[in-house]
């Protein structure tokens, strides 16, 4: 087996990189893709399992047809006996629909080649088994792998398979020079990277240089490969968004084939180190009116319930507001902040009038409301802070900041928002993918802005999709990989429009097994709760209506929801 030594600094050990499972024996690394349907699949995932089943797969090569009914023939014999078969098709597709439907088997899309690569096929057809108590390989060969499976599950030697490479070659993308940190890697970290991983910034380490990237060069490998980073969850075949975060094939390739070349830093000045990161306390500018939030004393440990605090609007007219902006007291302990603004009393029709303001949640990047729309903030209003607190074993104060920007005159159009939400959602001790969902049907034209997914530790993912009244329907966003600690909202490049008559259903897939390393309890029945042990389905909206939508001067209700 190939290996590379790394050398590492303090913060990372002496660490060495499997580059390919070249035999049995072999180790084989952590690797998360998605499959030809679009659900995610995570190699360690299967640690519950007894045997791990993976066969190579190619498009549009005869030859392998018979390999490929060979394997789902011997997936069938298998079905409950906990040993999971999937393929990897490594052709590099850049989009997973092209496998087609046929496969009953999962067909997980390699779009980079680098998780096939690393698994050494040279051939579609070949077959792997790994043990995953070791994940190691037992059995590399071909796909009359029935005996080979049924010794390793009964505790007998595994004979050698065999496996010629036949007529479905696959070819590999490598680099055609060396690749080196300055000329290639640490130009794409301080393009895509260092906006989080700063001083002060959301991310857990500052990529300061090469020295600090060099000794990350193992970690940065793995969460790419895993697909932790960078944190970009849509499925890309559904949906265009402007503040997409992914990384191009070719950059990860170039990240993934350095790190495991040993991580050579190569000549010239460092990308890092000549970056002006002065970072500016408010990233979208110094803002029109800034509101201390009342301070808060958090605990070291036990639970806070949600604290709502009001604040006078300091505002003495109406003003219409194109941009919020939080910072954060103490990062570690505020988990978000919902802001909203209310009127004392209510309406002559009995209504309590309220709208949002924008807010906080991890993960969450400062932007601008749409362009040439707003949200009104009346005078004589209190603006409204619902902040949530989680305890991480140090009594910290929270003394956090609200910005507003202005407009000097009305814009073209109210922004509204509007949350889809189930309160009755009742999730199964030990279920691995249980699904619920919420709807609303809007009766007038809309064009929608974003779209934002939530739930809590057990969220395993989500989707929005829309049902048109001519009887199509349409996937507006995907997230088959939910992450918890990165709430992102979603902003459409192109502004979706809704015709009156659509029924938007929000649904959301929880993950209630011990096989979710965030699991508080995998024994519960869990219920819709505040708090993040408990759950939500809860899906918001950021829309205009597309009739009547001048902004006017009184205070027009707006629907907002918790987090």
């Amino acid at each position: 087996m190939t290996r590379i030594l790394i050398a590492c600094s303090l913060m990372a050990c002496l660490t060495a990189l499997s580059v390919a499972a070249n035999g049995v024996g072999d180790r084989v690394d952590n690797f998360k893709l998605l499959d030809h349907r679009g659900d995610s699949h995570e190699l360690h995932y299967l640690s519950d399992m007894k045997a791990v089943v993976l066969m190579s797969h190619t498009n549009g090569c005869e030859a392998v047809a018979g390999d490929i009914e060979r394997f789902e023939a011997l997936a069938g014999e298998y079905a409950d006996q906990d040993v999971e078969f999937l393929m990897i098709n490594a052709d590099g597709l850049a989009d997973r629909r092209a496998v087609g439907e046929g496969p009953k088997t999962p067909v997980l899309v390699d779009e980079t080649q680098i998780i096939g690569e690393s698994l050494g096929f040279r051939a579609a057809g070949e077959v792997l088994i790994i043990d995953p108590a070791k994940w190691q390989v037992v059995y590399r060969g071909n796909a009359k792998a029935g005996a080979a499976l049924a010794d390793f599950l009964a505790g007998r030697e595994v004979a050698g398979g065999t496996a010629d490479p036949g007529d479905c070659s696959l070819t590999f993308d490598r680099p055609d020079t060396d690749l080196t940190y300055t000329e290639d890697v640490g130009p794409i970290l301080a393009a895509n990277c260092v906006t989080c991983h700063r001083e002060g910034g959301i991310g857990p380490w500052a990529m300061t240089g090469y020295p600090m990237v060099r000794g990350f060069a193992p970690m940065i490998r793995e969460v790419i490969r895993t697909k932790r980073m960078p944190p970009w969850h849509a499925d890309p075949v559904h949906g265009d968004f402007s503040n997409d975060r992914s990384l191009t094939t070719e950059e990860i390739r170039m990240i993934v084939h350095w790190a495991e070349a040993g991580a050579p830093r190569g000549e010239g000045d460092d990308p890092l180190a000549i970056l002006d990161q002065e970072w500016p306390e408010w990233p979208l500018g110094e803002p029109d009116v800034v509101i201390d939030i009342p301070s808060f004393e958090v605990p070291a440990s036990g639970v806070v319930e949600y604290k709502y605090q009001y604040v006078k609007n300091p505002l003495e007219k109406d003003v219409w507001v194109r941009a919020s902006d939080i910072l954060p007291g103490d990062r570690a302990a505020l988990h978000h902040v919902i802001t909203t603004w209310t009127m004392p009393g209510r309406d002559e029709n009995g209504k309590r009038q309220r709208g949002s303001l924008g807010g906080y949640v991890p993960g969450m990047v400062s932007a601008e409301f749409p362009e040439d729309t707003g949200t009104l903030l009346p005078a004589g209003s209190f603006i409204v802070f619902q902040m949530h607190y989680t305890p991480y074993g140090k009594a910290v104060t929270d003394a956090s900041r609200f910005g507003i920007y202005l407009y000097d005159e009305p814009p073209k159009h109210r922004l509204r928002s509007t949350a889809l939400i189930n309160g009755e959602i009742k999730i199964p001790p030990h279920a691995k993918n249980h699904a619920e969902t919420a709807e609303r049907t809007f009766e007038k034209d809309i064009l929608v802005y974003t779209l934002l997914p939530h739930a809590h530790y057990r969220g395993k993912a989500s989707e929005f999709r829309a049902f048109y009244p001519d009887g199509t329907e349409e996937v507006l966003l995907s997230v088959p990989n939910y992450d918890f600690n990165w709430q992102t909202t979603y902003l459409l490049t192109e502004p979706k429009v809704l015709p009156g008559g659509t029924r938007v259903v929000h649904r959301t897939w929880w993950d209630n097994s011990a096989q979710n390393p965030a699991n508080p309890d995998p024994t519960r029945e869990v219920p819709w709760g505040l708090q993040s042990w408990d759950e939500m389905l809860y899906g918001a909206i950021d829309f205009r209506v597309l009739a009547d939508d001048t902004p006017k001067v009184e205070a027009a209700g707006a629907e907002s929801g918790a987090e």
